[in-house]
């Protein structure tokens, strides 16, 4: 006999784990339904009851799934004890109990009868489920866990076994008549196999033999959904009728909206902050809240926009910010065995005291709780809950989520949870979008709020600003989700997050006081929350960590320490100075002197110590400091210090360009480490400071203009291709402003092809297409914060615990704690901020020096490489600047060649001008320097300063010494006009123009001439550069060429280890290591370490670190090895290493890449010859110097010391064919990413090189090229030839030249034409031309541009297809009778039928003589070109 039965509950269980006695956590069971069938499956009984809550209410979610409302329950529902009684008289009649996904059920009503005080009845008996893998199996549903078929629902069950729709679901009635058709036939058919049976075959006999399906036996069902909506309805029409009169207050009462999320709740709200204070002010709300999800990253852009809006305003008029959070409340904020993502409760700030909390509460929320979300728990609240108040939040807060998915009950003793923690502090949040959940909750929070008198208060709970914007808000969500728009907004497999309407806008007050005119209390009340809030200020001077100074220098009373840490820092600084100065002047003592005044006037002593100290220790652990960097160098105290390493007195560098005496501001000193001593440098500094005291600062991603057309492009669907068209016609502006600028605006800022594109867009975004719809969408995202991230070299200090003084967050890629405000803010939060920049010029340096200590035992110093040094000058007089930090572009390069420059004050004014804006200075500057143009000065008086630089102004410091010199500005005057200048302070120019013009007057200098200064001064200083920077990035730039000059293969090879990883770089590289004259040569196993290195003979060895799958750890076990003697063959090789740290992968690498080809008896095709038994000889090789070793380490040695008989047999090397040319540099290319010994191309190099008209790397933006016949020579790798849906045959394959690659796509009668030349390894050459697009017939659009082939040959015909003669040009000078009789026999051998001319030109007078040869004709082939290079012959092919 069998029972089948289904229930329907008050929802689900919270945990799936927890014990059925857990009362809360089991639901409710407010119906069930059973029946009864015999071993034939024939009906015995069928019951059906709805129970009568006891105690508790039906939540509104379940009542939206089953139709049972607690009305319904109450009136036609039988007491729990009777339903059980019976429930357990049926269970005694029967052997087997049946069900779909019947767990769920047994445990719901084991829960009951264990809750009524009586044995779980069910304990002990069989199970049946029809929801099992076997039915997954049978339905084979795509979707389930970990690539199976998905578990089937009732419906997609019975769907499967009857081929009809089951669509009463929800209803156990009818639940359970469904699920006793579908058991019972899956058994007649025997499709189920349950574990419960002892002998199925026996059992189910009878039912088998059934030879018609069985039937439904057309139970009839009562629709509980409209059974409810009746008795609602009889109630509300016997309920008295009454009107709402609005209450007079209401009209005066102000409006405030305390529940807004802003851009930083990261992918979830669109309003930008500026948005949110604009919106308030225009509604004349004097507060406004914002309350991101889970974090403040906000909160001090928000006070600071309300402020600046504040100053502004009469006092009226002004607004006060409230500073909130919504926080995720859970069980347990550490637990993260399962998700709980708890319940969202909004704190706000009632002072600065509430805001700490709030810090702390969002820094445990990252810090300790993040889960998939910041969580936080009840401990953690009570901890934490002074001086805050509490919100219940939206439909996911505590109280109402309760109210609709467990219970009213449970809802009010949450409730009554958080009154007892907040009391006159918390408030019951109402919200009125036009859901039917928030009406219900809302229905019991007003009983609650009557029953314990809590005030109620109106929210909208805003995550965009503008109605309108609801759209892109959506599309915000699913770029969140990973979903398509088109994907539905619900629950579960299929659906999507979203909103249900577009009501969640910043609504007016006149809107809210509408939808709440009923209840006008929830509007009264906001004026009595905001007069709790006291505004406060998070700006605030910035506090230094404690410097522990010597007790010798501490004074008795000093209750900040300043005056111990100023005494301490003027001790440091004249021990440093005595080192720096041979001889202390009096200049020298009083600019110190005036230094560490101004620093102790500011107040920064300690800032200076705290510098010196991390500096000092990176010197001592051998990290590489750079020489200075920004406005710091001009310090002569930080150099006295050591911080920097350029002496500002010999390079006039100013002290005031870096800390002015006349205002109070923090200095900021940024240091470069090199790249890879960085990190032990920080781990200095934490160590010595606490891991709790610093932090790196967070980086907000935000969509920019492509980004955004891209990501929305990506919701809505549109076509890739159109998606990646629009991003591309973007300049480099924004969306924003591209359509708020008049057309007059973007003539002027943009280039003419540009101001087409744009004008594209702006067309495009006028359509009511899928394209318009994606560019206004992109438009209202632009901007929108995507992720976070961690500053590249920024990290704070604190004195104290961090989280006293900002909110922190966690970061993927750090171990230390990252703040929640981003570097624009972090220091006038009072944070100390230091910037740890790894240079990786610096490594380079220091590699370099590793090198030549090495190779050559000397030992180098950089930082005394002597600034006179001809070969340095003469390198960079060459422009052979590549791999010369700052000095490498082409650009450079070229003015470089044209300066010459032969001292050091050249390089730097170089670095300053070789930027936008000067750049126009540098042939004036270049002509002056050669005596090309005179060298000119307004003023006698300014030759002093602008000497050095031929009478140009280049830095700002000489405008400021220049504006003390003629004019008698102060030094802190000086920086000022420096600054004003510099950012185009109109206003403040102004005030300091007559203050020069006078002040040059009364040094005697005419107005006129000081007039003409002033307006040179007002057009360059925007321009002009930070003299202390140029100078500290030129000394490491002329280190750099120092060493390129003087140790030419060790620089290069520390240039090639120093971009590793980065394969095209390393071919760039490779490529100025050819035009040197230097070999690089591949890995060897023998020679290469870890980084590239220089050998005996002057070449750089390729280093074994950059071949693929070869780990640090298998390098250094194979130089460890190396120091007993060089490897003699592989089996040397494996004997001595350890094979564990050097494994298969790394030496298989290794081989391809030619690190074993120094082994001379061996090629690398034989360590991969598997000889017969299917095992490689490279595998054998391995496997023979394992055992070597575990023979070694066994105890089969005698006491004397001699092996044991048991030796292990060298095997024999197998015999085979040695790879061709192009397999053996396609393997190379497969480990290390580049050809290493040659490139397949060399053979055609004269082919590509005269009949190639562009590399590989033009076609990767195709617009320009429109219009336009190109030809490209180079390999197929690749050839995919594939037939369309019509049938036709096209083809993609891929192309590579000595540059790039590039896929092709050819179709159509093209592809017929030429696809016998697709063949992989194939050289051809193509003839190409780049067409418009196809123009789209419906919208009249052009698509991107395409390719039109216009003819394909093999590279091997290329120089007898395409030579039409060949011009030798000869230099009158060079000619002999021995040189012309050479040319004659190289001619005479190839006779063939391309014309002959011969160019004779005298390169000083620059005359020419072109001859024809009417008698010789030539064969133009590789072998003759070769005899012509060879014999220093220039020629051309026409």
């Amino acid at each position: 006999m069998y029972l089948i039965f289904d229930t329907e509950t008050t929802g689900l269980p919270k945990r799936w784990d927890a014990p059925l006695t857990d009362s809360e956590n089991w639901p409710r069971c407010i119906q069930i339904a059973w029946q009864i069938h015999d071993a034939s499956g024939a009906l015995i009984s069928h019951e059906d009851y709805l129970i009568q809550p006891d105690g508790y209410t039906i939540p509104f979610d379940s009542e939206q799934i089953h139709g049972i409302s607690t009305a319904l329950a109450e009136a036609e529902g039988a007491p729990l004890e009777e339903v059980l009684e019976k429930f357990h008289a049926a269970l005694n009649q029967v052997d087997f109990v049946v069900g779909h996904n019947v767990s769920f059920d047994r445990n719901i009503m084991s829960a009951e009868y264990l809750r009524s005080g009586l044995e779980d009845v069910l304990e002990n008996k069989a199970i049946i489920d029809t929801c099992t893998e076997e039915t997954a199996q049978l339905c084979q549903l795509p979707g389930g866990r970990g690539g199976k078929y998905k578990l089937p629902t009732l419906s997609e069950l019975y769907h499967f076994l009857f081929q009809e729709n089951f669509t009463e679901a929800h209803n156990a009635t009818a639940d359970v008549e469904a699920t006793t058709r579908a058991f019972l036939e899956l058994l007649r058919k025997d499709q189920i196999h349950p574990n419960a049976y002892e002998n199925q075959a026996d059992q189910t006999r009878e039912i088998k033999q059934i030879a018609t399906p069985f039937r439904l036996i057309g139970l009839s069902h009562q629709n509980l959904k409209e059974a409810s909506s009746k008795l609602k309805r009889k109630v509300a029409s016997q309920s008295p009728s009454s009107t709402t009169s609005v209450d007079p207050l209401l009209a005066e009462a102000p409006f405030v909206h305390l529940h807004n999320h802003s851009q930083f709740s990261v992918l979830q709200a669109t309003s930008r902050i500026n948005q949110l204070v604009e919106a308030a002010a225009k509604d004349n709300m004097p507060a406004i809240a914002i309350t991101d999800h889970g974090n403040l990253m906000g909160a001090f852009h928000f006070i600071k926009a309300i402020s600046k809006h504040n100053e502004e305003q009469e006092e009226g008029q002004k607004i006060k910010p409230i500073v909130g959070c919504e926080f995720y409340v859970c069980e347990d904020h550490k637990d993260k065995t399962r998700r709980d993502d708890g319940y969202q409760i909004v704190f706000l700030a009632k002072n600065k005291q509430g805001y700490h909390n709030l810090a702390k509460l969002t820094s445990a929320a990252y810090v300790d709780g993040f889960y998939y979300v910041p969580r936080i728990d009840r401990k953690l609240v009570e901890q934490h809950k002074d001086h805050l108040i509490v919100l219940t939040g939206n439909t996911y807060g505590e109280v109402p989520s309760k109210i609709l998915n467990v219970g009213d009950r449970q809802a009010e003793e949450a409730l009554q949870w958080w009154h007892g923690q907040f009391g006159e502090d918390l408030y019951l949040e109402l919200m009125r979008h036009g859901e039917e959940g928030e009406d219900r909750a809302n229905e019991v929070m007003v009983q609650f709020s009557k029953k314990y008198t809590i005030p109620l208060i109106a929210s909208n709970n805003t995550y965009y600003t503008q109605k309108e914007e609801a759209n892109a808000h959506d599309i915000l969500l699913c770029v969140k989700e990973g979903e398509k728009q088109a994907t539905p907004i619900g629950r579960g497999r299929g659906f999507r997050y979203g909103f249900p309407n577009q009501e969640y806008y910043f609504k007016t007050a006149d809107q809210m006081k509408e939808i709440f005119q009923d209840l006008p209390e929830a509007i009264l009340n906001i004026q009595q929350l905001v007069d709790k809030i006291e505004p406060f200020v998070l700006s605030r001077d910035v506090l230094l960590p404690k410097f522990a100074i010597p007790e010798a220098y501490q004074v008795e009373v000093d209750p900040d320490g300043k005056k111990g840490e100023n005494n301490y820092l003027r001790y440091l600084t004249y021990q440093g100075a005595k080192e720096r100065y041979p001889e202390l002047t009096s200049d020298i003592q009083e600019r110190i002197d005036f230094e560490l005044d101004v620093i102790a006037n500011t107040g920064y002593p300690g800032y200076f110590l705290i510098v010196q100290d991390f500096i000092a220790a990176a010197r001592d652990m051998d990290v590489s400091v750079g020489p200075g960097r920004g406005s710091a160098a001009g310090s002569v105290v930080a150099y006295c210090l050591k911080i920097t390493n350029i002496d500002p007195i010999k390079y006039d560098l100013l002290f005031e360009r870096f800390l002015n005496p006349d205002r109070v501001s923090m200095p900021d000193i940024d240091i470069d480490f090199d790249d890879e001593g960085r990190g032990r440098v920080m781990d200095y500094v934490i160590e010595k400071y606490g891991a709790n005291q610093v932090a790196q600062i967070i980086t907000y991603g935000t969509m920019a203009a492509k980004s955004s057309i891209r990501d929305t492009a990506r919701v809505l669907d549109l076509p890739l291709g159109e998606a990646d068209r629009i991003a591309k016609l973007l300049p480099n502006m924004k969306l924003g402003k591209i359509f708020s600028l008049s057309d007059q605006e973007l003539k002027k800022n943009l280039r003419a092809d540009e101001l087409l594109k744009v004008n594209e867009i702006k067309n495009l975004a006028d359509e009511d297409s899928l394209a318009g719809q994606t560019i206004q969408q992109a438009k209202v995202l632009e901007g929108s914060l995507r992720n976070t991230g961690t500053h590249a070299c920024g990290v704070i200090i604190t004195p104290d615990d961090i989280t006293q003084f900002v909110p922190v967050a966690t970061a993927k890629d750090s171990d230390l704690y990252v703040t929640q405000f981003d570097n624009s803010v972090v220091e006038d939060a009072g944070l100390l901020k230091m910037d740890f920049l790894g240079l990786k010029t610096l490594t380079l340096i220091k590699d370099t020096v590793k090198l030549v200590k090495y190779k050559h035992n000397i030992d180098l110093d950089p930082d005394t490489f002597p600034l006179d040094d001809e070969k340095t000058y003469a390198l960079f007089q060459r422009g052979e600047t590549v791999g010369i930090f700052q000095y490498e572009s082409a650009g450079m390069q070229k003015y470089l060649k044209d300066l010459k420059p032969t001292v050091f004050a050249d390089l730097i004014a170089m670095n300053a001008l070789y930027r936008p804006g000067p750049l126009e200075y540098i042939p004036s500057f270049v002509d002056r320097k050669n005596g090309k143009e005179e060298i000119s000065f307004d003023l006698p008086e300014m030759a002093e300063y602008l000497e050095e630089t031929y009478g140009i102004t280049v830095y700002q410091e000489q405008v400021m010494l220049l504006s003390q010199k003629l004019a008698g500005f102060t030094k802190g005057e000086a920086d000022v006009l420096r600054k004003a200048m510099g950012k185009k302070i109109f206003a403040l120019l102004q005030k300091l123009k007559p203050q020069f013009i006078e002040g040059g007057k009364s040094n005697g200098h005419p107005a006129a001439v000081l007039e003409k200064i002033w307006k040179d001064w007002e057009a360059f200083a925007a321009y002009a550069f930070n003299k202390s920077h140029s100078t500290c990035y030129a000394w490491i730039g002329y280190q750099t060429a120092y060493l390129k000059a003087h140790y030419p293969a060790e620089y290069m090879a520390a240039v090639l280890s120093n971009n590793m990883n980065d394969i095209k770089q390393v071919t760039f590289f490779m490529e100025e290591c050819r035009r040197m004259g230097l070999k690089v040569l591949g890995p060897d196993v023998n020679e290469s370490f870890y980084k590239f290195t220089v050998n005996d003979q002057h070449a750089i060895r390729f280093g074994m670190g950059a071949v693929k799958g070869v780990g640090r750890g298998a390098v250094e076990t194979i130089i460890e090895h190396r120091k007993q003697g060089k490897f003699s063959s592989i089996f040397d090789l494996t004997q001595r290493i350890d094979l564990r740290a050097a494994n298969k992968k790394a030496l298989e690498n290794l081989t391809l890449a030619g690190g074993m080809d120094s082994f001379g008896n061996t090629h690398r095709a034989q360590y991969f010859n598997p000889d017969g038994d299917g095992i490689t000889f490279l595998e054998k090789a391995i496997r023979y110097g394992a055992k070597h070793q575990e023979s070694l380490n066994s105890s089969q040695t005698n006491l004397f010391g001699e092996d044991s008989d048991h030796q292990v047999e060298e095997i024999k090397i197998p015999l085979c064919e040695s790879w061709g040319t192009l397999e053996r540099l396609k393997q190379e290319k497969e480990v290390v990413g580049i050809y290493l010994s040659a490139h397949p191309l060399d053979d055609f190099k004269r082919e590509m090189k005269h009949f190639s008209s562009a590399p590989l790397t033009v076609l990767s933006d195709l617009d320009p090229l429109v219009n336009r016949e190109l030809s490209f020579g180079g390999i197929v790798n690749a050839v995919d030839h594939r037939i369309s849906k019509t049938g036709k045959g096209w083809a993609i394959f891929q192309l590579e030249d000595f540059a790039d690659q590039y896929e092709f796509k050819i179709f159509g009668e093209e592809y017929l034409k030429y696809r016998h030349f697709l063949i992989p390894n194939g050289f051809i050459r193509l003839r190409v031309k780049v067409v418009e697009g196809w123009r789209n017939r419906e919208t009249g659009k052009l698509g991107a541009p395409r390719m039109q082939f216009n003819g394909f040959e093999m590279l091997h015909d290329t120089l007898a297809n395409n030579v039409k003669r060949l011009t030798l040009q000869l230099e009158i000078n060079q000619l002999s009778e021995d040189r012309v009789a050479k040319i004659s026999e190289i001619i005479r051998s190839f006779k063939g039928e391309k014309p002959l001319m011969v160019d004779v030109f005298h390169a000083e007078e620059k005359i020419k003589l072109s001859l024809p040869s009417r008698k010789q004709k030539v064969q133009v082939t590789n072998e003759f070109l070769q005899l012509l290079e060879e014999e220093e012959l220039s020629y051309k092919l026409n």
